[in-house]
This record gives C-alpha cells, sequence and structure tokens, in this order.
C-alpha cells in the first residue's frame, strides 16, 4: 500500500475508533462508575498514553531494524528507505500486549483517575490495544501523525476541537477533553472533542470554586 493509501486507512480506523471502540470502552466503564466525567477522562487518558507508549515502542523498533540491516546495507544510499520498507511490512511484529500493560501502568498511577480503585483499567485492554496500534503504525507514515497536546484549563480552540453538546458553548477554558485532536505536523486533520464550563476555573476569595 502507498503512503497515502495507509495514511486513509489509519484515519478512518481512528475515527472507528472515535465513533464505536470509545462509546464501547465508556459502556465497560458505566458499570463501575456513575460520573459521565470522570468515564470520559479515563478514555481520553488512555489514548493519550497509548499514543505515548506506542510511540516509544516504534522508536526502539526502529532502532532494532536499523541494527539488523546495518551489517548488509551499511554505507547504501538506499539505507533508511531499506529500513522504512522493512518497518512497513512488518508491523505485525509490533508487541501490542506489552503496550497494554505500560499503559494500564500509567493510568494506575495517575493522580486524576487512579480513583476509585475498584475500577480494574484491564476493562480497556481491547479498547487500548487498537489505540496503540493505530499510533504505532501511524508513525510509520512520512510524516507520521500524533495527537495534540491538551490541558485542562486550555483556551478552548476550534481549529482543533469540537465542543461537547452538554458543554457551556460561550465558555472559554476547556474543562476536561473527551478525545484528542489528530495531527500532521502543525496541521490539525482531524479534530478532537472537549467539554467546556463557565467558571469552572474561577476560584473564590474562600478558596472554595463556585458550582458547576
Amino acid at each position: 500500500m502507498s503512503n497515502v493509501a495507509r495514511k486513509a486507512a489509519l484515519l478512518s480506523r481512528f475515527s472507528d475508533a472515535y465513533s464505536q471502540a470509545r462509546l464501547d470502552a465508556q459502556c465497560l466503564l458505566r458499570r463501575c462508575i456513575d460520573k459521565a466525567e470522570t468515564v470520559q477522562r479515563i478514555i481520553y487518558i488512555a489514548t493519550v498514553e497509548a499514543f505515548h507508549v506506542a510511540k516509544m515502542a516504534f522508536r526502539h523498533f526502529k532502532i532494532r531494524v536499523r541494527k539488523s540491516l546495518t551489517p548488509s546495507l551499511a554505507g547504501s544510499s538506499n539505507f533508511e528507505d531499506a529500513v522504512s520498507d522493512y518497518i512497513i511490512c512488518h508491523l505485525d511484529l509490533y508487541d501490542s500486549q506489552s503496550s497494554v500493560h505500560d499503559v494500564i501502568r500509567a493510568m494506575n498511577v495517575n493522580p486524576k483517575i487512579s480513583f476509585p480503585p475498584e475500577v480494574d483499567f484491564c476493562l480497556l485492554s481491547e479498547f487500548i490495544q487498537e489505540i496503540c496500534c493505530i499510533a504505532f503504525a501511524m508513525q510509520a507514515l512520512d510524516p507520521p501523525l500524533d495527537i495534540a497536546f491538551g490541558a485542562d484549563g486550555e483556551i478552548f480552540n476550534d481549529c482543533k476541537y469540537r465542543r461537547s453538546y452538554d458543554s457551556d458553548f460561550t465558555a472559554p477554558l476547556v474543562l476536561y477533553h473527551v478525545w484528542p485532536a489528530l495531527m500532521e505536523n502543525d496541521c490539525v486533520i482531524m479534530k478532537g472533542e472537549a467539554v467546556t464550563k463557565r467558571g469552572a476555573f474561577v476560584r473564590w476569595p474562600s478558596g472554595r470554586a463556585p458550582l458547576l
């Protein structure tokens, strides 16, 4: 498959993850957690961690491929092309299950979602594995694709995100993110989703925040 065809397939897969796999993961979590915000935060963080872990795994995989091809192609002008071609043809060698364990380990120590303790993030293993595989394959594109950095309290960017249906559409700040935006270098190629609420980050003199 050409780079264009692989990119199109991965964009479709990422879109499906948002429209279907994400909702399936939400249903699993809602059996244990009543609060929708907590459920959405968990899935967003799982997605971000999956990209981070998959990108690290890709870098290590590429180093191993370079070492294995060096004896036969060292000094060749086509060395980098050979490395890229090998990776593209052997994406199935990616140990996605190991990445799933790394993602869950990171989620278990994330202070935003590591409570309540009765939630077993292994419930999301299938969802996490799919995101890891998508993220890993996206690193083999030219140029690679990545997700945008998002932080609670940042100014809402209409170019990167859609507001969730329950947002305050006049609020300027992001309360939390539901899904990350997908980037190609500095260009947004697929919008994410965020929740905005007016007054969510206001601090009263007494130190108490207002009710939303």
